[in-house]
């Protein structure tokens, strides 16, 4: 199959820093492969297709975000029913500067990890839901520098990170499981509530969560678990005690063990750190 080599300038003007298209794809073979200059994520909205992607063939679904890198070469075709892609395309320069300015946040992963295919993500779910609800806010945006940024950034914290910490070839039970565990039914029940939500026995549960996420599933929902309890003290509407108990947790000194392993800090003083108002002068 023939290759070219696609470039930004063909899709901005000068002063644009994003591309960003809803397109429904068509069944019809790719007739050529192509790399780019650029950037490039897009989601799979409704349908399903097959990439063709540095020479394999991977089939993509509702909820699939792939991380696209310049060098990887690639073509699309949609399945029998059809297919519609979100698509953005963005800046080398927005990249780098991304990685230089966020790099404990973003390096090794999304556009970054260093593989022979380019990073999937599977979404379901209210994850999926946000997903596109974030990506559709650029159809009517300016085109400019900051709003590519926020939203690239807003992908990287917000809607993907738990998920893209999975390996590539993830089993789809376990990347549900890992959906399922953002959730406080699932997550205040710790590594019982993940396993099962998984529908898998322990022990192949335990394995395939080690390989595919690097950690054990206490581990994993311990991460969640903590990010939650951010995310509460921030808010300053409940109290530690109540936090630690919506998160499953009812042994207060664990609570702190915990959270100052994730966080380097007591979640008291992590409130008091996130409640300091300079509007009002408060330290």
């Amino acid at each position: 199959m023939e290759q070219r080599i696609f470039r930004i300038e063909s899709y901005l003007r000068d002063d644009e820093s994003f591309h960003f298209l809803r397109k429904p794809l068509l069944p019809d073979p790719p007739r050529i492969l192509h790399m780019h200059d650029y950037y490039e994520l897009f989601l799979v909205e409704h349908g399903s297709l097959k990439h063709f992607i540095n020479g394999e063939v991977e089939r993509l679904q509702r909820g699939d975000m792939i991380f696209i890198r310049p060098q990887d070469c690639h073509a699309l075709q949609a399945g029998p029913e059809g297919c519609t892609i979100l698509n953005v395309m963005f800046r080398a320069e927005t990249a780098e500067h991304l990685l230089s300015r966020y790099g404990a946040d973003v390096a090794g992963r999304f556009f970054w990890k260093e593989s022979g295919q380019p990073v999937r993500v599977a979404l379901g779910g209210a994850t999926l839901e946000r997903a596109v609800n974030v990506s559709l806010g650029l159809q009517t945006s300016h085109r400019t520098l900051a709003r590519i940024e926020q939203y690239l950034l807003s992908i990287f914290l917000n809607v993907v990170p738990h998920v893209a910490h999975l390996s590539q070839g993830a089993p789809g039970w376990l990347i549900q499981a890992c959906h399922a565990a953002q959730s406080p039914e699932v997550f205040s029940k710790g590594a019982a509530g993940f396993i099962a939500a998984a529908g898998r026995g322990h022990e192949h549960v335990c394995r395939q969560t080690a390989l595919h996420l690097g950690l054990s599933p206490t581990a994993f929902v311990n991460r969640v678990r903590m990010q939650h309890a951010a995310q509460r003290l921030g808010e300053g509407h409940r109290t530690i005690d109540e936090i630690a108990q919506e998160c499953g947790i009812s042994n207060i000194s664990h609570f702190y063990k915990l959270f100052r392993a994730h966080y380097g800090t007591t979640p008291r003083t992590y409130r008091v750190r996130h409640h300091r108002d300079p509007v009002q002068g408060h330290a």
